[in-house]
């Protein structure tokens, strides 16, 4: 059976990637056929596309997230049966096509209230900041946390998550209109991370102390400064680089700091195992259907236009969740 997807046969620019018709085999024993309606657009599909994480093999085809509809299932499938609307998020990848075989233990039935375009936006980031907020540092009411990037799709959904838990959140932005996103979205200090000094600003935010956690997604052009926004024993959150990647340092820098610590998690990490992914797909979807977080998909392009996407990406012109319409 024929379908199209995005197929990668070189590592490089948004141009590397090619809109062509590929086979879809038979789901084996354990594997759904999913014909998917929204795929979500994610910047780990950057450092893929350029090999920054090398995807494997190639040909390949990018994509961490995605949502739709089951069409048939392999031998000794019982989670999920044909007709059912269904999301995942993390590995295989594979997520930029009109149709794919998935693992039928990384897929989560979606509630009737979620649309399949705000799964698609949300389940990569959503389950990203679940980690985030309630693994990796667990926020309780009355923390003060910094969160760079909070205009992004990450960021806006760790906001509102941050302030539901009673957090003040401070975050950094790009321009003043994703300050005013940011604040909208619960972001108590955006911080104009181009215009002023930030460190200062947190320091003066927390009267001098510091934050106990930074989470950090821009990777080398922040990673020191958000060391010297920790209070004494704080956590440094590493999770991504878009920037690039952080330079090599002297741990001895940690100890200098204040006995400081750092993570740098994955959300494959804390979502391996089956259980762990369910618990996690439950708790995001329990604070989006109270309307404590809102998922808000703020781009949408048609899947064969996957390249203009990421470059919109990359040259930080998206906010919030973008989702590629198969």
């Amino acid at each position: 059976m024929m379908s199209k997807a995005i197929c990668l046969y070189e590592t490089g620019g948004p141009e590397v990637l090619r809109w062509e018709e590929v086979e879809i085999g038979k789901p084996g024993p354990g594997e759904v056929h999913l014909r998917q309606t929204a795929v979500g657009l994610n910047f780990i599909d950057i450092y893929h596309r350029t090999g920054f994480y090398p995807l494997g093999d190639l040909p390949a085809t990018p994509g961490m997230e995605g949502a739709g509809v089951v069409i048939a299932t392999g031998e000794g499938v019982d989670d999920v049966s044909p007709g059912d609307r269904v999301a995942y998020a993390g590995q295989p990848p594979g997520a930029y096509a009109e149709e794919r075989l998935i693992p039928a233990h990384r897929l989560v039935r979606l509630p009737d209230t979620i649309s399949d375009q705000q799964a698609a936006g949300m389940m990569l980031q959503g389950m990203t900041v679940q980690y985030l907020l309630r693994s990796t540092f667990r926020i309780k009411e009355g923390d003060t946390i910094l969160f760079h990037a909070a205009a992004g799709g990450v960021g806006l959904i760790a906001c509102q998550w941050a302030k539901h838990l009673g957090a003040t959140v401070i975050g950094t932005v790009g321009s003043p209109e994703k300050a005013e996103l940011a604040k909208a979205h619960g972001c108590d200090y955006p911080l104009l991370y181009r215009e002023e000094d930030w460190v200062a600003r947190v320091r003066e935010i927390t009267d001098g102390e510091g934050v106990p956690v930074v989470y950090d997604s821009i990777g080398r052009d922040t990673f020191l400064k958000s060391l010297d926004c920790l209070r004494p024993l704080g956590l440094l959150v590493s999770f991504g680089q878009a920037s690039g990647p952080v330079e090599p340092f002297d741990p001895g820098l940690l100890a200098a700091k204040g006995s400081l610590f750092l993570t740098r998690p994955t959300l494959m990490g804390y979502t391996a195992k089956r259980e762990d992914m369910l618990a996690s797909a439950e708790d995001l979807f329990e604070v989006v259907q109270s309307g404590a977080v809102k998922i808000e998909v703020r781009q949408t392009y048609p899947l064969c236009e996957a390249a203009q996407a990421h470059r919109d990406l990359e040259a930080r012109k998206t906010t919030g969740s973008t989702v590629l319409i198969p």
